[in-house]
């Protein structure tokens, strides 16, 4: 066995005969394992927080999509559908077209946008993860809203005696000043009735409008090869790289492929900036309290001075004397965190199981487990550890052995 590791364990389970360094090294193990759990129950609450905010850009947002790379639309011919229906790895596409439009109904007006899509675009996106009323049925006259136009206008499903009103402005050039043109002429009208709500978060609540393409096409007066985008949806297993490839192949220059991540980058950034920062913080927290472990260590030193003298007589180097509590120190830190990684896991699965902890009286706080979270923290405090043992055990010396 190392002889260094040998003693350093004896000292770990021996107690001092001074009661104070018994108290010190107690709260030294005490500070690392709340320490640790802090870190990794924060750690898990913002894996949680993560997970829960993409839930529901990930229910909207299809896998890949494909927007114009200048301007609002783009064409796509029939050819390139046929194109699209053979690349492998590509389950189903769905095309639409998206423009801002300014809705009325009884007196009160909201502006949003509608979104014409096609009959594949419930293949792409799962609607009824967001689907809160109704149905999703969408033909010439109904369509779907969020919740939040639906409470601006104050309008419910399946109200046909006063249908709502879409106005989108004509497409065309010159000044609305201009003599001669009346208000009627300058937009396209269209009742239409709403069979569905659907629910997803405040913004996007207050956004869109969901109708047929065709009609949508018609309303904005485009052509059926008119569109503003694509959504695509990878069969399982699919290579998102290979399929993105054959995709740009087929559309050209003309469109810009994103995936998730891409179509919502500001929040990722945000949502990994936070749970960096919150790291960072807490791991200063850590630092400061293994100066504890400097000090444990240090009183260690002093109270084994004796013992140290005697080792030394017997041919200890210094070398290996230092070795002795520098690996004292990792052990207390190394067993301290990974006590307090047990207690915070135990603390993130009563949550996940039983939700003790409630953002809203139906609404648990979000958290997850993830073995990534495991190894920063038991990293971030062996390598803590590393540094202040080696800080602690540079204290031996020749002058102190002697004296």
């Amino acid at each position: 066995m190392n002889f260094p590791l040998y003693i350093a364990k004896r000292y770990v389970r021996s107690k001092s005969t001074q009661n104070a360094v018994n108290i010190i090294n107690f709260i030294t193990f005490l500070v690392i394992v709340i320490g640790s759990a802090a870190l990794f129950i924060v750690l898990s609450g913002f894996a949680g927080l993560k997970t829960f905010s993409l839930s529901f850009t990930n229910s909207f947002d299809p896998e890949l999509k494909a927007q114009p790379t200048f301007g609002k639309f783009f064409s796509i011919t029939p050819e390139q559908e046929q194109r699209l229906a053979g690349i492998n790895g590509l389950a189903h596409y769905s095309k639409e077209i998206e423009e801002k439009v300014y809705l009325e109904h009884k007196g009160k007006n909201h502006i949003a946008y509608i979104k014409g899509i096609d009959s594949n675009y419930t293949k792409v996106v799962n609607t009824d993860s967001i689907l809160y009323l109704g149905n999703w049925t969408i033909n010439d006259q109904q369509v779907v809203s969020g919740i939040g136009i639906a409470n601006i206008l104050s309008v419910t499903i399946n109200q046909f005696r006063s249908p709502m009103q879409i106005y989108a402005f004509k497409p065309g050039k010159g000044s609305l000043s201009q003599g001669g043109v009346g208000v009627s002429s300058l937009y396209n009208r269209l009742p239409v009735i709403i069979g569905g709500v659907y629910a997803v978060e405040a913004d996007l609540d207050n956004k869109y409008v969901f109708a047929d393409l065709s009609l949508s096409q018609a309303l904005l007066e485009k052509t059926e090869n008119d569109i503003s985008g694509i959504n695509f949806k990878l069969e399982d297993g699919a290579d998102e790289q290979t399929v993105r490839s054959e995709i740009e192949e087929v559309l050209g220059n003309s469109v810009l492929l994103r995936n998730r991540q891409e179509l919502n980058s500001t929040l990722y950034k945000m949502l990994n900036t936070e749970n960096m920062a919150t790291y960072l913080i807490f791991t200063l927290v850590l630092i400061i309290a293994l100066f504890n472990v400097v000090g444990a260590i240090i009183m260690m030193i002093l109270d084994k001075q004796q013992n140290s003298k005697t080792l030394y007589s017997l041919g200890t180097t210094i070398k290996e004397l230092r070795n002795i509590y520098f690996v004292q120190g990792i052990l207390v830190t190394g067993f301290g965190g990974l006590i307090g990684v047990f207690l915070g896991s135990l603390l993130v699965w009563s949550q996940i199981f039983f939700g003790w902890l409630k953002i809203t009286p139906s609404l648990a706080y979000p958290v997850e487990f993830q073995l990534i979270n495991v190894l920063i923290v038991l990293a971030t405090i062996l390598v803590l550890g590393v540094i202040a043992s080696k800080i602690a055990s540079s204290r031996i010396n020749k002058k102190l052995i002697s004296s």
